[in-house]
C-alpha cells in the first residue's frame, strides 16, 4: 500500500489544536512528540451497517460470521454472558469516550440489557433493560438466578423476582471492585466461575464462592488485565495489552502463601511469546502510530497493543482440532487471532496457528472486538464495541490525537454489534438449555460443550442439594464415563460439600493424570497417609500438586516426604519445585537441610535447583536468623559438594534482574560475627567467590570494619499510627489489586513496592504519583517497567498521607511518615499539572 505524507507544519498545528482543549486529560509527558505525521494518510472510514461490515471480513476457510445483534438493539457493548437458558446478559459502558475528552463517564447511562433469541434461528429479537443508570459498568456474569454486575467500585448481585426481565434486587457483593472513577482499562472485571467452584476476575486479587445463598470472599492473587477463561483442567487465562495469553499453571491460591514467590513461572506465566500481528489493512490509528517500530512499511501494526477478552475455545460446534485454541480478539488491529494451546509436562505454549495470517480480519477500522466467548450452542461469540475511539483520554498520544481529528474517528459512540462464529456447512447450529432437574443436569456433564459442562456443574452447586451426591459418586467412579464428566463431578461434589475421603482416596489411586491431580489437590490431612506413599509419582502434574499439598500440611513426615519427592527427580522440575515453596514460608531454612542430607553427586540435577531455590527465597526474605540458619547448613556441607556451592549462590542473590541491574540488598544485623562466614571462605572454591562476597557484603554486627551505624527505629506517634492504620485499609481496597496484597507486585501488572526506592526515596515521590499518576519506562529494583500507574485524584490530602505513611512503614519499612500539610502543599504547588509524571521528572538524573 503506498504511503503519502501530510505537511508537517499543518498536523502540528491541528495536534497543537487538540492539545489546547481544556478539558484533556492528556500526559504531555508520555505522548510522544508534540509534532507528528500521519504516514498513511487514509480518507476518513465512513461508519457502516452490519450489512456493510460483513462484506469487509475475511475469515479462516470453512467459517462464516453471523449477526446476533446490533444497533438499536444494543449500544457500546463491551462483555456478554450468557445464563443457563441461554438468554444473553449484555454490559453497554455507553459513557465510554463520546469525546476526546471523556467528558461523560462520570454520567449514569450505562446499562445491563438482556436480549433472547425467542425463536431459535441464532438471533436476538426481544431485549430488555435489565439494569440501567450505571456509571461506566465493566462486566456481567450469570450466576444463582440474577447476576453479579460490576459497576466500580462496586461488584453487585442483581436478580429479577417478578419475572419481567428487570432487576428488581441489588445487592453489594463487594465494595472494591475497581476504583470509582478510575482508569477503565485497569478496573476489575470478567468474574468467571471456574471449575473449583471459585468466582475469579481478573485485574482482581480475590476470590468468591457462593454457599448457601452468602458470598464469602477469599484470598488469591490479581491478574491479568481484561478478559478471563478457563481451560478444561480449570486453568485460568488471562492476557494484558500487548501480551496476548498467561495462564495459572499450578492453583493460584497456593501462591498466595508465600509472596517472595511473586517471580514465579506456575503463576501468571507468558504462554505466547510471539506477539506479532497481521492485520488485513493499514492502521495508523493506534496510540504509538509514530514510533517506526509499530507500524510496517504498509501500515500495519506490527505487535498488540490492545489485546483483550481471550477465550480458549471449548465448544462441539467447531472441527475437533479448533478445540483447545485460543481466540484472541486485538480490537486496535481490528482481527481476531487463533492460537494453538499445547501442554507438555504441565508446562502450556500457545503458538499462531497459521503464520503472516489472522482467524478472522476486518477492514473496517471500527470493528472492535474486546471479547470472545463459548456459547450454549458450541459456536464462538465476538462482542464489537464499533467505534473509532477505543484509547481512554488520560493515555492519548499526540499522533492519535491527530489521527482521530483528521479522520473523524470521535464519532458515532452510539453503535456495537454481536457476532458468531459458525462453521460454514449446511448444519444448523443450535443452543442447549441446561435442564432445570438434578438427574438431567448431572447427565450434562458429560455433555461435549465446555459451556453446558460448566454451567450444568455451577448450577448443581447453586442449588446445594445433597441428594445429588449418590448419582455424582456414580458418575466419579464410573469406568466407561468420559474423564472430563468424571473430573466434573469431582469437583459438583466438592462445591456440595459431599466428597468425602473415602471417595478421594480411591482417586487417588487412578490412572487418569487430570483426576489424580485434582484429587490430590482436594485431599486433606486425614489423607496425609495415602499422600505420603505417592513420593515415587513421575507425572509432572501430579507432582506439582502433591508438592503444594505436603508444603502446606506442614508435618515432620510431610516435609520429609516432600524433600524425598524432590530430590528424586521432581526437584528438577519448575512446577515441582515452585509447588513445594508455596506452604514453606518462613521454614524455608529448616527445609533446606532436609534436602541438603539427601543431595548426592547423582541427583544434583533434583537437588541443586531446589537449594538454590530455597536459598534464593531466604536471602529476599530480609530475616537475620534464618540466613545465619543457612550459613551454617552450608558451612556444614561437604568441601566442594554441589550442594554447598549452589545453596551459597542462592544466598548470594538480591532481587530479580540480571547481575548488572540487581540492587544492593537490605543489610542483615547479627548480634556477632557467625562462625560459618569464616568456614565457608576456606572451603568455597574460587568460582564461588563472588556469591561469598555478595553475602559478607549485607552481613553487618558490632565491630564489624565498615559496617555503618545500626538503623534507628523511630516508632510512629498516636496521629501517626492512626494514619498507617486507615492506608493500610485504603491499600487494601485501591491498590492491593494490582500490587498485591504482600505488595510484591505482579509480573506484567505492577512492579513491586517492598524496598521500592520509589516508596522509601523523598516522601514526595510516592505522594506526587499518587496525585497524577507515572507513565513508564520506571525503574524499580534494578527492572525497567514500561506500564502507566493511573492517579488517583478521588482521594483527600489525608488519605493520600495515610496511604503513603502506610507503604513506608509496611513490610518491615523505616522510613518517615506523611503528614496531610505535606500533601496539601504538594497538590498547590502542582495544581496545574494535566499529565503523568515520568521517572525522569521525578527523580532528574545527576549531572555529570
Amino acid at each position: 500500500m503506498p504511503s503519502t505524507t501530510l505537511k508537517k507544519s499543518t498536523l502540528a498545528i491541528a495536534a497543537l489544536g487538540l492539545i489546547g482543549l481544556p478539558a484533556l486529560a492528556l500526559h504531555t509527558k508520555n505522548a510522544g512528540p508534540a509534532e507528528v505525521e500521519i504516514k498513511f494518510n487514509l480518507p476518513p472510514p465512513a461508519p457502516l451497517s452490519p450489512e456493510e461490515a460483513m462484506k469487509t471480513f475475511k475469515i479462516e476457510e470453512g467459517f462464516r460470521l453471523e449477526l446476533v445483534a446490533s444497533e438499536p438493539m444494543i449500544e457500546a457493548p463491551i462483555a456478554i454472558s450468557f445464563d443457563d437458558q441461554g438468554r444473553l446478559y449484555v454490559v453497554e459502558m455507553r459513557g465510554y469516550m463520546r469525546d476526546k475528552e471523556g467528558s461523560t463517564e462520570d454520567e449514569p447511562t450505562g446499562r445491563i440489557k438482556l436480549l433472547e433469541d425467542t425463536d431459535g434461528d441464532g438471533k436476538m429479537d426481544k431485549d430488555t433493560v435489565f439494569l440501567d443508570e450505571l456509571v461506566m459498568p465493566r462486566s456481567v456474569m450469570a450466576v444463582n438466578g440474577g447476576a453479579l454486575v460490576a459497576v466500580p467500585p462496586n461488584l453487585y448481585f442483581c436478580k429479577d423476582t417478578d419475572s419481567d426481565g428487570k432487576a428488581d434486587l441489588k445487592e453489594i457483593v463487594a465494595t472494591d471492585f475497581g476504583t470509582a472513577g478510575g482508569q477503565p482499562e485497569h478496573m476489575a472485571n470478567t468474574p468467571v466461575w471456574a471449575m473449583d467452584n471459585a468466582i475469579w476476575s481478573a485485574g482482581y486479587s480475590s476470590r468468591f464462592r457462593l454457599r448457601g445463598g452468602v458470598w464469602q470472599k477469599d484470598t488469591g492473587l490479581g491478574r491479568g488485565q481484561y478478559g478471563l477463561c478457563q481451560d478444561d483442567q480449570g486453568r485460568l487465562y488471562f492476557n494484558y495489552n500487548s501480551d496476548f495469553l498467561r495462564c495459572d499453571l499450578l492453583p493460584t491460591e497456593a501462591f498466595s502463601r508465600n509472596p517472595l514467590l511473586r517471580n514465579a513461572t506456575s503463576v501468571n506465566a507468558k504462554v505466547a511469546i510471539d506477539q506479532t500481528v497481521w492485520p488485513s489493512h493499514a492502521t495508523p490509528g493506534v496510540n504509538r502510530g509514530y514510533d517506526a517500530k509499530t507500524l510496517r512499511s504498509d501500515g500495519t501494526l506490527t505487535k498488540a497493543t490492545a489485546t483483550c477478552g481471550a477465550l480458549i475455545y471449548r465448544g462441539e460446534a467447531f472441527p475437533p482440532a479448533y478445540y483447545g485454541n485460543a481466540f484472541i480478539p486485538e480490537p486496535a488491529a481490528n482481527l481476531i487471532k487463533r492460537m494453538i494451546v499445547t501442554e507438555k509436562d504441565g508446562m502450556v505454549t500457545a503458538n499462531h496457528a497459521v503464520k503472516d495470517r489472522e482467524f478472522l480480519t476486518s477492514t473496517d477500522e471500527r470493528f472492535r472486538p474486546v471479547q470472545a466467548t463459548n456459547a450454549p450452542d458450541g459456536s464462538v461469540y465476538i462482542v464489537d464495541m464499533y467505534r473509532g475511539i477505543i484509547q481512554h483520554s488520560s493515555f492519548l498520544t499526540h499522533y492519535l490525537l491527530a489521527n482521530i481529528d483528521a479522520r473523524k474517528l470521535a464519532q458515532p459512540y452510539d453503535m456495537g454489534r454481536i457476532w458468531r462464529i459458525v462453521p460454514d456447512n449446511d448444519s444448523p447450529v443450535k443452543a442447549t438449555k441446561v435442564p432445570a432437574e438434578t438427574e438431567d443436569r448431572i447427565a450434562m456433564l458429560s455433555h461435549a460443550n465446555g459451556w453446558v459442562r460448566d454451567t450444568a456443574q455451577r448450577l448443581l452447586v447453586e442449588s446445594a442439594d445433597a441428594k445429588a451426591a449418590p448419582a455424582l459418586i456414580e458418575l466419579l467412579q464410573s469406568a466407561s464415563a468420559k474423564p472430563l464428566a468424571r473430573l466434573h463431578a469431582l469437583w459438583t461434589l466438592d462445591g456440595l460439600g459431599a466428597l468425602t475421603p473415602d471417595v478421594l482416596r480411591g482417586l487417588l489411586k487412578e490412572t487418569d493424570v487430570s483426576l489424580k491431580a485434582a484429587a490430590v489437590r482436594l485431599a486433606g490431612r486425614d489423607l496425609a497417609p495415602e499422600l505420603l506413599a505417592l513420593t515415587s509419582e513421575t507425572d509432572a502434574l501430579i507432582r506439582a500438586q502433591l508438592a503444594i499439598k505436603l508444603s502446606s500440611i506442614n508435618l515432620p513426615d510431610t516435609d520429609a516426604a516432600l524433600a524425598k519427592l524432590l530430590a528424586s527427580g521432581a526437584g528438577s522440575n519448575l512446577l515441582a519445585r515452585e509447588g513445594a515453596m508455596t506452604g514453606l514460608r518462613g521454614r524455608e531454612d529448616a527445609f533446606a537441610k532436609l534436602v541438603a542430607e539427601l543431595a548426592t553427586n547423582d541427583n544434583k540435577a533434583s537437588t541443586s535447583p531446589v537449594l538454590e531455590l530455597l536459598g534464593n527465597l531466604i536471602a529476599m526474605a530480609n530475616k537475620a536468623q534464618p540466613f545465619e540458619n543457612a550459613l551454617t547448613l552450608a558451612a556444614s556441607l561437604p568441601k566442594g559438594s554441589a550442594a554447598q556451592a549452589i545453596l551459597v549462590k542462592g544466598l548470594s542473590a538480591t532481587t530479580s534482574g540480571s547481575s548488572k541491574s540487581a540492587v544492593k540488598a537490605k543489610m542483615l544485623w547479627l548480634d556477632k560475627e557467625p562462625e560459618s562466614l569464616a568456614v565457608l571462605k576456606k572451603l568455597l572454591s574460587t568460582r564461588s567467590a563472588s556469591h561469598f562476597a555478595s553475602i559478607d557484603s549485607r552481613l553487618a554486627w558490632e565491630g564489624k570494619p565498615g559496617a555503618p551505624k545500626p538503623p534507628k527505629i523511630v516508632p510512629l506517634n498516636e496521629a501517626q499510627q492512626a494514619r498507617f492504620e486507615k492506608g493500610k485499609v485504603i491499600y487494601a481496597g485501591l491498590c492491593a489489586a494490582c500490587h498485591q496484597p504482600h505488595g510484591y507486585g505482579l509480573d506484567g501488572l505492577a512492579p513491586p513496592l517492598v524496598d521500592s526506592e520509589w516508596v522509601l526515596g523523598k516522601p514526595e515521590f510516592a505522594t506526587r504519583i499518587v496525585l497524577h499518576g507515572l507513565a513508564g519506562p520506571v525503574r524499580v529494583s534494578g527492572r525497567t517497567w514500561n506500564l502507566a500507574m493511573p492517579p488517583l485524584p478521588h482521594l483527600t490530602d489525608d488519605d493520600i498521607a495515610s496511604v503513603v505513611t502506610y507503604l513506608r512503614r509496611e513490610w518491615e519499612h523505616n522510613a518517615s511518615p506523611v503528614e496531610p500539610k505535606d500533601v496539601t502543599k504538594l497538590r498547590a504547588q502542582y495544581k496545574d499539572r494535566v499529565g503523568m509524571w515520568t521517572s525522569e521528572e521525578l527523580n532528574p538524573p545527576k549531572k555529570k
